[in-house]
């Protein structure tokens, strides 16, 4: 519980705390009412000792509701400011981590710090600030009588070796039950994430069985923990039940003795059970506090550091981009995807970019934006490397059309104005009439202010690709990067983009793209030919395109030629 005590939480919990001791002491207020009910009113039948005696209990258990309520309300704002200090550094982790990876990247982190805050706002946290008042209620009963305060020791030191078990018998149990649940919750986002190949390749039943698989395991690892637990907590539950019953017992014993008064007897009863009861609370909530465990050990794991502050913040850059000894791996011990490149792109320079399937032409591009950061080598932009730059002062000053274009629940200005809470309309018109998409927005039902549904549902595949060009050119970037960006345009879509380049050429922006088509290629200044990483031809695009041309009739030609090729007939 280590993390209670983060700077930001500490005045919530201290206040908590502090809460829990007047709630506390309140609460003792009952049994002290009830031995002066039974040894005082009802020794000197007087009413007004009694109506006295019964206002003050009221108002201990009135100050005892006020200090509840705080202590909620106090935890409940730590869960709060816990969430607004982690979770948008996390969601920034993982965004980097997602651009940066080709493998699936996992929200643990977010589901994570939602369970520290559910842990807050729960009553097992209200039980762990009632727990350390356990021994003053223990004195508070040995002054009553030595041996109801021996009997009451003995009872919660039982309850306590009950509580140690249950830490020990199910720690093992929950972590695997916790594990293969995350594990069947992971298969099911990957298959929602797959559910167009699944679908219509007939791979439903085969998908729907290998989750079913991980589903039972992470059932039957459960069911195997709640039987255990269940044994546990029923075990806690009757044990504090006897304790109170055979502490009514030996006061009983005692009334009957005259060692002890009846309103002893049945407050020291009272007490006992008020002691307790925070324990067993516990008991009950061990999963949910080996959870909140697990999750800040494994918040404690990640980096959820944001670039350094020193990072160089560029003035807006001129768009020269130069490439010394550029070497990538996904991860140590794999291929490498890019190989030893080197080149230089003068700023306003249009580059080509070409080469077959699995070249490393996406990987090179996330590379010279500094979405991925090199195994080895330098990309810089205008002289300064770009994997030390502040990524968000950056980004103004670059345009970048993937591959896979996704676009966000919202309106098309918002999108195309990268998400900003109020777009700038100005601004959101010169991108779209630069990707010369204006006039189909303007046919759209509501126009810029239609909402595009999540992942842009209502718009065309060639409608997302044009509004996702558009997005690339607002804010007029000096360097725009587009991968494949007329992969699902009609011929219409394909003279606008042709249209937007020449415009970004005129402007003098620097344009690197991923294509195939002679027709687009040959409009470019320059072109580069990847094949396995490696770059093999880099220079102006008529002599690049003469040397892939084949040289004879039956010979093969080279892999970047068949590429355009195919291309020209798209």
């Amino acid at each position: 519980m280590t993390w209670l005590l983060l700077p930001p939480l500490r005045p919530f919990v201290l206040l908590a705390a502090l809460a829990s001791l007047v709630l506390n002491l309140a609460l003792l207020m009952p049994s002290i009412y009830m031995v002066q009910v039974f040894d005082r009113v009802f020794t000197s039948r007087s009413l007004e000792t009694l109506l006295l005696l019964s206002g003050l209990t009221l108002l201990a258990l009135a100050l005892g509701y006020a200090m509840d309520t705080a202590r909620a309300r106090a935890l409940a704002s730590a869960g709060g400011w816990l969430e607004k200090l982690l979770a948008p550094a996390a969601l920034s982790s993982l965004l980097r981590q997602a651009a940066g990876r080709s493998d699936s990247v996992r929200d643990d982190a977010m589901r994570d710090i939602a369970r520290l805050r559910g842990l807050l706002a729960g009553t097992g946290m209200q039980a762990l600030f009632d727990a350390p008042w356990l021994p003053v209620y223990l004195a508070v009963i040995g002054l009553m009588h030595p041996l109801l305060g021996l009997a009451a020791a003995c009872g919660a030191a039982l309850l306590g070796v009950l509580a140690w078990l249950t830490e020990r018998l199910t720690r093992q149990a929950t972590d695997r039950s916790l594990a293969l649940g995350r594990a069947a919750s992971h298969h099911a986002e990957a298959l929602r994430r797959n559910a167009e190949v699944i679908v219509g390749m007939g791979m439903t039943q085969a998908a729907i069985a290998g989750w079913e698989r991980r589903q039972q395991q992470a059932s039957d690892a459960q069911r195997r923990l709640g039987r255990r637990s269940a044994r546990l907590v029923a075990g806690a539950r009757s044990l504090r039940q006897g304790l109170q019953i055979g502490m009514l017992a030996l006061g009983a014993w005692l009334v009957l003795r005259e060692h002890a008064s009846p309103g002893i007897m049945m407050a020291a009863t009272i007490l006992l059970g008020r002691a307790l009861q925070p324990v067993e609370l516990l008991i009950s909530g061990w999963k949910q506090q080996v959870e909140a465990r697990g999750a800040w050990q494994r918040l404690e794991k990640l980096s959820f550091a944001a670039p350094a502050d020193g990072a160089l913040a560029l003035p807006a850059p001129l768009g020269r981009l130069e490439v010394e000894r550029l070497h990538y791996s996904p991860a140590p011990g794999r291929p490498a995807l890019i190989k030893g490149l080197n080149f230089s792109i003068a700023a306003g320079e249009s580059v080509g970019l070409i080469g077959p399937s699995a070249s490393g032409k996406t990987t090179l591009v996330r590379l010279l934006l500094g979405i991925r950061q090199p195994s080895a080598g330098t990309v810089r932009l205008d002289g300064a490397d770009i994997a030390q730059c502040d990524r968000d002062a950056l980004g103004l000053h670059l345009g970048y059309l993937p591959q896979d274009v996704e676009l966000f629940a919202g309106s098309v200005a918002e999108n195309i104005a990268r998400l900003a809470a109020v777009p700038d309309s100005a601004a959101v018109i010169e991108a779209a009439r630069m990707a010369q998409v204006h006039e189909m927005v303007l046919r759209l039902p509501q126009g810029y202010d239609t909402q595009i549904g999540d992942g842009g549902a209502v718009l065309s595949g060639g409608q997302r690709q044009r509004i996702g060009l558009a997005r690339a050119l607002y804010g007029r970037p000096r360097l725009v990067v587009l991968d494949e960006p007329n992969a699902n345009l009609d011929a219409e879509g394909a003279a606008a983009l042709a249209a937007a380049i020449g415009a970004l050429k005129a402007r003098g922006v620097t344009v690197i793209l991923v294509g195939h088509r002679p027709a687009l290629m040959a409009r470019l200044d320059k072109l580069a030919v990847l094949k396995d990483g490696v770059l093999e031809v880099f220079g102006p695009s008529a002599a690049v395109l003469a040397r892939l041309r084949p040289v004879a009739v039956g010979h093969a030609a080279p892999a970047a030629a068949q590429a355009l090729r195919a291309g020209a007939t798209t």
